[in-house]
């Protein structure tokens, strides 16, 4: 879903903050991607979560989360991006491909737990286009 920029502006203007720390429980948590980096917080609350996801690069950009012990996850036989097939059954969420400037919306109900956060597109997750989100309870 498409934000007008005068809502992702008040949304933006809540107080939530993007990068390292911790969010409350329930919060609207706001995400960033931008070549090739992921800003989100460190660390939330598990339980009901409201994504906001900005692309605030130039090229198009996608936003798996896959709970995931560990940094490990499988590469396709083509080298350049995660294999999405074994990994679908611990994918909670995703924000499929999105233009420069857009920003999306994204309803989860996380469990305690680490998950990984990546762009998918050819080449940046390698980039360097991933996180890591610790959900405690």
């Amino acid at each position: 879903m498409l934000l007008a920029p005068a809502l992702v502006a008040s949304l933006l203007a809540g107080g939530c903050a993007i990068g390292g720390g911790s969010a409350s429980p329930g919060a609207v948590i706001h995400i960033t991607e931008k070549d090739f980096t992921i800003k989100a917080p460190a660390q939330v609350h598990a339980g009901p979560v409201r994504l906001i996801v900005h692309n605030d690069g130039p090229e198009t950009h996608e936003l798996l989360i896959v709970r995931s012990q560990n940094d490990d996850l499988p590469l396709r036989p083509d080298g350049t991006t995660l294999d999405e097939e074994t990994l679908q059954p611990e994918i909670v969420g995703q924000v499929e491909g999105a233009p420069s400037g857009a920003t999306n919306e994204l309803d989860l109900d996380l469990k305690p737990g680490r998950y990984s956060l990546f762009c998918n597109m050819s080449g940046h997750y390698l980039g360097g286009m991933h996180a890591v989100l610790v959900v405690v309870e």
